[in-house]
């Protein structure tokens, strides 16, 4: 396999007391002790590797129920509101409840997999280096994996209790969700990637273990969040300007490496093909054919196909029509700000009357047009499980054709071991725009935003029929200031804004941009307002500000802690 492979290691224990004859190990089963030599803790590390692909079909780990589902650039889909309702609740917010059972389960799996991290870490500390020579490096890959996890949690639910390898698990009923500030939070975070800056490799001689640049561009990326100071009712207040600073630095040291560069197509960061390319920064790896069943699959998004008989379901995660009216571009090949949603740009000519965005056909599966580029592979109408509810659009970035190798049907759904990219160099390039801007050096984040729009606008050729001819009206440019644009701090802080929508948009970020800049409650409503009109199932869609910037603190969780925790503002 060319890629590291991420095991799950099972450990059973028995007590047997029946008889002296009795009192050894059965065969297959490993003792806790047995597991503290050199060679079975390589094993525990590569457990908590496996953490990073343990989610399943209501945890996905690229987010996309909360990141892309809660924006606006996607709806719940399936056959109706009814199917998963707790995603219908997330998407409409008025009917998200503490007690909703997809909300207890991603903080139990998310924090599942920090045992196992901080289970490997108690392990590596107690080795001496002499019998161990890899223990920095595994010690700052678990805690990499460890931050990962912290971080998805964080922007999830805000306070959550913060548990290392240092705490006893007889303490662990002792630690509150509050024990942490806000920035507490994000500090211990940040700790674990400084660790890994400073103990990781610049390359690793396995693909899929992180080396020191995807722990720099992780610190930066945490920094960039915890730059925008929250108070207690999820007003942003302030932006720090030192952090801001250090993300840039953080940023530049990822691109001194000399490592990664924006792959020269689009399509090819949604491609199997080209999995671990210059432009991955960080992925999870899923393999196939390697030993096991049915492969190690990303079941995260195994519910996102299309209802056709060479998928089969189940059609969620579709893109909104306000998300594909935003690929617009005007006579000078530059986004629609003020007018993008004016008209909808549907099906057949309404592609073609109007220009685009490349982006769009990379991320958007439009009816007439090939399904991942290929050409005797055209989505239809009839392929939308419930278009008279959500319409005939569907996601491509995270699917695969049935025809690509690392396809593979799990009865009754399927997915693929394609990489899931949780770091691209885009968004570090983005990253450092966006901090640019905040400071004031808005003529420094020009040519990065225009680097970005300058791949997108070169990645046209697979976007075309058998024929030849592009399968929508592209014109696409840079920013020029004086020619097409005003280079303004207000424009640039807009156009940042849009091309991480863009950029991005189905890859689970979305809503969390909205949240950081602190401008998803006037979005939101705004959006509801508009789509409710074209998907009346919206109409009772409101994002209540100071509540839904996070969700509750599950129910079940509040019941265990027996009070200890305390329940997000607003809830």
């Amino acid at each position: 396999m060319k890629k590291l492979r991420y095991i799950v290691l099972a450990m059973t224990g028995f007590c047997l007391s029946c008889s002296d004859a009795l009192d050894q190990n059965p065969q297959g089963v490993i003792s806790g002790d047995e597991l503290n030599s050199p060679a079975n803790v390589e094993k525990m590390v590569i457990a908590a590797y496996s953490g990073l692909g343990n989610d399943d079909i209501h945890t996905s780990y690229s987010l996309w129920p909360w990141g892309s589902m809660r924006s606006g650039d996607a709806y719940k889909g399936g056959d109706s509101p009814g199917d998963n309702t707790n995603w219908h609740n997330y998407e409409i917010f008025t009917g998200n409840r503490p007690e909703s059972g997809n909300t207890d389960k991603m903080w139990y799996f998310l924090y599942v997999s920090i045992s196992r991290a901080n289970d490997a870490l108690r392990r590596i500390n107690a080795l001496e280096e002499s019998a161990f020579p890899n223990k920095k490096t595994r010690q700052a890959e678990v805690r990499f994996i460890r931050a990962h996890f912290y971080f998805l949690l964080k922007v999830l639910y805000k306070y959550v209790p913060y548990i290392d390898e240092t705490i006893p698990e007889t303490s662990y009923a002792e630690v509150s969700n509050k024990d942490l500030n806000n920035d507490e939070l994000w500090n211990k975070i940040a700790e674990d990637f400084r660790f890994g800056i400073e103990n990781l490799p610049v390359s690793q001689p396995e693909i899929g273990r992180v080396n020191k640049q995807a722990a720099m561009a992780y610190l930066a990326k945490t920094l960039l969040y915890k730059a925008y100071k929250q108070d207690e009712n999820n007003n942003v207040t302030t932006v720090d300007p030192a952090e801001l600073q250090e993300v840039i630095s953080l940023c530049d040291m990822v691109t001194a490496s000399g490592k990664y560069s924006l792959n020269a197509d689009f399509a090819n960061n949604f491609l199997t093909q080209f999995d671990n390319a210059p432009e991955s920064v960080f992925s999870v790896q899923y393999s196939k054919e390697d030993g096991t069943p049915k492969g190690r699959l990303n079941m995260g998004v195994a519910l996102n196909y299309p209802m056709n008989k060479e998928f089969g379901c189940c059609g969620f995660h579709l893109p909104s029509q306000n998300l594909v009216n935003a690929f617009k571009t005007d006579n000078a090949g530059l986004p629609m700000f003020a007018t993008f949603n004016n008209t909808d740009a549907k099906e057949g000519d309404d592609f073609k009357v109007n220009s685009f965005d490349p982006r769009l056909d990379h991320t958007v599966a439009i009816p007439g047009h090939p399904y991942k580029y290929s050409t005797n592979f055209i989505y239809e109408k009839t392929w939308a499980r419930a278009p008279q509810v959500y319409g005939y659009f569907s996601t491509l970035k995270e699917t695969v054709a049935p025809d690509d190798p690392s396809f593979q049907k799990v009865p009754p759904f399927m997915s693929s071991s394609k990489n899931f990219q949780v770091i691209r160099y885009a968004d570090v390039l983005l990253w450092k725009a966006e901090a640019l801007i905040k400071l004031d050096k808005i003529n420094e984040a020009l040519p990065i935003i225009n680097s970005i729009r300058q791949r997108a606008a070169a990645s046209t050729a697979r976007l075309k029929y058998a024929n030849g001819t592009f399968v929508s009206n592209y014109k696409m440019d840079v920013y020029k200031p004086g020619v097409n644009c005003t280079w303004t701090k207000d424009f640039a802080w807009q156009a940042l804004v849009w091309e991480r929508r863009l950029e991005f948009a189905m890859e689970g970020s979305r809503f969390f941009d909205l949240v950081r800049w602190g401008i998803a409650a006037e979005y939101l409503n705004k959006y509801f307002t508009e789509e409710s009109s074209k998907r009346v199932y919206l109409k009772d869609a409101r994002f209540q500000k100071n509540r839904d910037e996070y969700l509750p603190i599950p129910l079940a969780q509040l019941n265990y802690s027996r009070g200890l925790y305390k329940q997000n503002v607003g809830w």
